[in-house]
């Protein structure tokens, strides 16, 4: 009778440790919204949808505005680091180590929006993020374009679709082996812009909006969209921002040409 009881409860903890191994997350997300320049108001759905997109998805997202999180032994838990429109300089020498160890490990980086914007002095961030921001006009409607759907997260856009932004123009690559993967049709709003001392006219016949790169060891997943609150709440931008999360922390996800 004891051998049988006890067999029972071998079955049942080893049914309860299947259940839970099945419902354990996928990988480990750290979200880093700090900012010393402009702030955008989309933030906080930002950091809502991230929770949800990591509840849909199976992975955790840890919530962070404090750079003094970047200590090695901090970073060694998480897959990929997701910069949540970011802006400005914010790391000092220990914490940008810190990062750049991370990438070199084989990890994964998430620029999403204003990344861009930040940390212009630092040529290690610039090259991980591939371009940084110049300049925008005023938000306006234009046709989006998917050029490489061989990346994921863009199996459910259309070829190409009205996205309502704010169009970043940006200055040249500062590394080669870029892969695009959406652009914006500037035959379809005005990119002309002037504040004063720095004006924009576009970026003519080719205007990248996002792309993803191999970087250092690690990999980098940078979008320009993410400007305003309605975007978070958007199933096209939800699954393209899962896709770059999910590449940058795992490598999968790229098809074949």
């Amino acid at each position: 009778m004891l051998k049988r009881i006890t067999s029972k409860l071998a079955l049942c903890c080893s049914l309860f440790l299947i259940s839970i191994s099945s419902y354990a997350e996928q990988f480990n997300v750290l979200l880093f919204t700090m900012t010393q320049g402009y702030h955008h108001q989309s933030q906080l759905e930002g950091v809502a949808a991230m929770r949800e997109l990591g509840k849909k998805h199976f992975f955790s997202v840890d919530w962070q505005e404090d750079p003094a999180v970047f200590k090695d032994e901090n970073l060694k838990k998480f897959h990929a680091i997701v910069f949540l429109n970011t802006t400005g300089d914010i790391f000092n020498p220990e914490q940008k180590a810190a990062m750049e160890r991370f990438i070199k490990s084989g990890k994964g980086f998430v620029g999403v929006h204003s990344a861009s914007d930040t940390e212009y002095k630092w040529e290690w961030y610039t090259k991980l993020v591939g371009r940084s921001f110049h300049i925008h006009p005023v938000i306006q409607t234009a046709e989006l374009q998917v050029i490489d759907r061989k990346f994921p997260g863009l199996e459910r856009m259309p070829e190409r679709f009205l996205w309502t932004e704010e169009w970043y123009e940006f200055g040249p690559e500062h590394t080669k082996g870029l892969n695009y993967i959406l652009a914006v049709d500037e035959k379809t709003f005005d990119p002309k812009v002037s504040w004063g001392a720095k004006s924009g006219e576009g970026m003519g016949k080719f205007h990248p909006i996002a792309w993803y790169h191999n970087y250092d060891g690690g990999r980098s997943f940078y979008t320009a969209l993410g400007h305003t609150p309605a975007d978070y709440s958007d199933a096209f931008f939800l699954e393209h921002v899962y896709g770059g999360i999910y590449w940058a922390a795992t490598g999968k996800g790229l098809k074949a040409k």
